[in-house]
């Protein structure tokens, strides 16, 4: 698998018209290596592999990446990866430009200025854009572990709950069936508190009448998954059902444009445009989807703004639309899934029905 991967990347380098890549996003340290640390720097080049690490590390480094060299550093990583490039006699490298610090940058070109380095910005974040099957089956561990924290939190959640304790129970229960952390600040979101897409849990009081956001994942092996759910306290109204079944409409159509070929800002067109029947399209102010893998959130991107080339098959995106309505409330549904030929397939499996929660 690692083997793949700097295959992939060395053919990457070819076309980017540079000699070596020097890796310092920590996501991509462990995509390319293994290595699951931190404070390392990795020096691929066509025939070396090399990881430099400080001595807290350097065992670990030897057991995750036994394809690298691995070089320990006492005196600063970006130093001892400036000595690495001026004993390699390598000029042209590619460096994450979205990622290094201008620090940096400017600290390696001083400390290798004999070598006089042309630097280029590449993007290796793409290459992590189609999942192999050890990838899917970890992010679906992952959605399978925030299915069962949904279970659980349905029976848990109740008017005179705040939605702090809605997300503590969640990111507890996930803990437990062996997430390492949670995949990002947990949003709930309650009442109109639900009008904002990114509202993480507060001390807010849930009562009865209202609908309650919660957006939650976990992690496993390092990947992520990503899945919200919008349940109503007590009995909902024609008003708050047809909010409801407006959105998950949207979100049902959207598998079915999620698709090998399709471009990012066409399906998140084609969702809006779905949207308009229901006069609420002014109400969706976020992006259709993003991808997930290493990171929670990375490309391709599913919205107005995004440059991601047509979906391939296996490329695993969020499918999420949402519709938050001043003074009213929001409603967001969102599913972690598989991209394939036909379809997408959700690698989340949590009921999409509208649930109504006893008082």
């Amino acid at each position: 698998m690692i083997s793949l991967r700097l295959s992939h990347l060395r053919n990457f380098l070819d076309e980017q018209k540079v000699n070596a890549a020097l890796i310092s996003k920590p996501e991509n340290v462990r995509y390319f290596s293994g290595f699951t640390g931190d404070s390392t720097m990795l020096i691929i080049t066509h025939k070396r592999n090399i990881l430099i690490t400080d001595g807290r590390y350097i065992e670990q480094a030897e057991a995750e990446a036994p394809k690298f060299e691995v070089i320990r550093q006492d005196d600063g990583l970006i130093i001892k990866v400036a000595d690495t490039l001026n004993d390699i006699g390598m000029r042209s490298i590619g460096i994450e430009g979205n990622y290094m610090t201008v620090n940096q940058r400017d600290k390696l070109l001083e400390h290798t200025d004999k070598l006089k380095l042309k630097l280029t910005s590449i993007a290796v974040d793409e290459l992590r854009q189609v999942k192999d099957e050890t990838e899917i089956a970890n992010i679906q561990r992952a959605c399978d572990i925030a299915d069962k924290a949904f279970d659980d939190i349905v029976k848990f959640i109740r008017p005179g709950v705040s939605e702090i304790e809605v997300a503590a129970r969640l990111e507890h229960v996930m803990r437990q069936l062996g997430s390492f952390k949670p995949a990002f600040d947990t949003i709930v979101a309650s009442g109109l508190r639900g009008t904002m897409p990114h509202a993480t849990a507060s001390n807010k009081i849930i009562k009865a009448g209202e609908f309650v956001t919660m957006d939650f994942g976990a992690i496993y092996n390092g990947y992520h998954s990503d899945i919200t759910r919008t349940v109503f306290v007590g009995r909902a109204d024609n008003k708050q059902r047809k909010l409801y079944e407006t959105v998950l409409d949207a979100q049902l159509f959207a598998l079915t444009v999620i698709k090998v070929g399709s471009l990012g800002k066409d399906i998140d067109a084609k969702v809006r445009t779905h949207f308009e029947k229901s006069g609420l399209t002014k109400y969706f102010i976020h992006g259709l989807g993003h991808g997930v893998g290493l990171e929670i959130h990375e490309e391709p991107r599913l919205s107005k703004t995004s440059t991601s080339e047509a979906l391939k098959a296996n490329m695993i995106v969020t499918d999420e639309p949402g519709i938050y309505i001043p003074d009213v409330g929001g409603v967001r549904i969102e599913d972690t899934v598989l991209v394939t030929d036909n379809i997408a397939i959700p690698l989340t499996h949590s009921n999409k029905k509208l649930l109504e929660l006893k008082n």
